[in-house]
């Protein structure tokens, strides 16, 4: 076995740093990495402008404060054939005339029983909790993009591995040949060393199908095809110390949990806005109208009125009653919805947390495995020079190392993973506590923009 090259430990230990030769001066880093998704993902901007959407539901519901104001105009054509009686004497009158008029007409509701004011309201909570559905879809694009950044990682450093493996196994194929043709070996040697050549082929292609795979996925997420990677790290040091502090982190600052809450002010609100519906509305309405030629005998006509009118329900076939006790049921629903989700995002948190305890140990173990299994590969090799182990233990030895390298990369990739996974689940995944060195979107401008808007076609960005 002169000669055969081997990767060393340290050379496997790193392939997930480096993952195709030596790393460049300027490498794409996890952050970077992380910037192009946050900024560029389609799915994410998507749901920023479904928040602005939401956002329009607060002047709409405002809008019930305000008056509205209508302008009316007709005109026609017209044929009065009429008789009148006058002291006793008739006379008829019959001809055409073009009537015509024109008038404004103005309301504004004084009271409705609470329903604009619950309005505005549940609009407000609704805006509150399309922004943390906003978190979320941000924490999940994120997270996404830390993890497909890793697979590439470990899906190049695992091509990589591949790619030695054959390199070895055609060199011992090699040498495997020239000893059975002076007669140290038997044909049966030769045959063992072709079939585990054939066979790191075959994980070879598959190494690289998997890398093909992972590319595409990166260019989704992140939208960028992946060049010069840098090592990915692990994020713990913005990670609370304790599992308790991160399940107590998650039940308060988990968006998930606060879109819920935010759900069960907005069912609530929508209680009030049906029992609203059984008190009394009044509203003030004043109106001016000018009109010519309204008939053969009025040449012009002008009326000015305003009037109060108080509204109150009796029975309107119990419509309402229904509606109340629907939206009971469903305030009953969302507040089910949150403990649901509470006791969901304390198992993500205990979950996460226990796969990134596993992970720190995964690594510890598998680099010892690499390291033994390398002294095992060396020693199985002396051996079979001295006639003590055989080519298929050689071949073995070898293959027990390269699962060894495979495993290493792997641990590396989920120990990274691990702790994105527990940063999401508290919570915490975003730019700012990632200190991402990019504008973070507020959805908080665009409704200050529109919120006390009253007339007007144009969003604030100009269409």
């Amino acid at each position: 076995m002169h000669g055969v090259k081997v990767f060393t430990g340290a050379a496997a230990a790193v392939l997930l740093m480096a993952c195709a030769g030596p790393t460049p001066v300027l490498a794409d880093t996890i952050e970077a990495a992380l910037i192009r998704a946050y900024q560029s993902n389609p799915q994410l901007n998507a749901q920023r402008a479904q928040v602005r959407s939401t956002d329009e539901n607060v002047p709409k519901a405002l809008s019930g404060y305000r008056p509205t104001v209508n302008l009316t105009a007709s005109t026609g054509y017209q044929y009065t054939d009429e008789t009148l009686s006058q002291s006793g004497a008739k006379l008829r009158v019959h001809g055409t005339n073009i009537p015509r008029s024109v008038g404004v007409t103005a309301s504004q509701n004084l009271f409705n029983g609470y329903q604009t004011a619950n309005g505005v309201r549940a609009a407000e909570a609704q805006v509150s909790g399309s922004r943390e559905a906003l978190r979320v879809l941000e924490e999940t694009v994120l997270f996404n993009a830390a993890t497909v950044y890793m697979d590439y990682l470990r899906d190049a450093a695992n091509l990589e591995v591949q790619k030695s493996n054959v390199r070895v196994l055609e060199q011992t194929l090699k040498q495997t040949r020239d000893r059975f043709n002076v007669g140290e070996v038997t044909r049966t040697d030769v045959a063992q060393s072709e079939a585990q050549l054939a066979a790191g082929k075959t994980q070879e292609l598959t190494a690289e199908s998997n890398l093909t795979t992972t590319r595409s996925n990166f260019r989704r997420i992140i939208g960028t095809e992946p060049t010069n990677l840098a090592p990915g790290s692990p994020v713990d040091r913005f990670l609370p110390s304790t599992l308790q502090q991160a399940v107590d982190i998650s039940l308060i600052e988990n968006p998930n949990v606060t879109a819920a809450m935010y759900g069960v002010d907005v069912n609530y609100l929508q209680v009030k806005i049906n029992e609203g519906a059984l008190l009394p509305s009044v509203t003030l309405q004043a109106s001016v109208q000018q009109a010519n030629d309204q008939s053969p005998t009025i040449a012009q006509q002008f009326t000015a009125a305003a009037v109060a009118n108080v509204r109150v329900p009796i029975y309107q076939g119990g419509a309402e009653y229904s509606l109340i006790r629907q939206s009971k049921e469903n305030l009953a629903q969302q507040r089910l919805t949150l403990e649901t989700t509470r006791d969901q995002t304390r198992a993500n948190t205990v979950t996460a947390w226990g796969q990134l305890v596993a992970t720190k140990a995964q690594v510890a173990s598998a680099q010892a495995q690499v390291t033994a299994s390398e002294i095992a590969l060396n020693g199985v090799r002396e051996e079979a020079k001295a006639g003590q182990r055989t080519t298929l233990d050689v071949l073995n030895a070898q293959q027990a190392l390269v699962n060894a390298r495979i495993a290493l990369v792997t641990a590396q990739h989920d120990r990274v993973v691990a702790s994105y996974n527990v940063l999401q689940a508290i919570g915490r995944l975003s730019p700012q506590v990632l200190n991402l060195r990019t504008p973070t979107y507020d959805p908080s401008v665009h409704y200050q923009q529109v919120r006390d808007s009253w007339a007007g076609v144009r969003t604030p960005d100009g269409r």
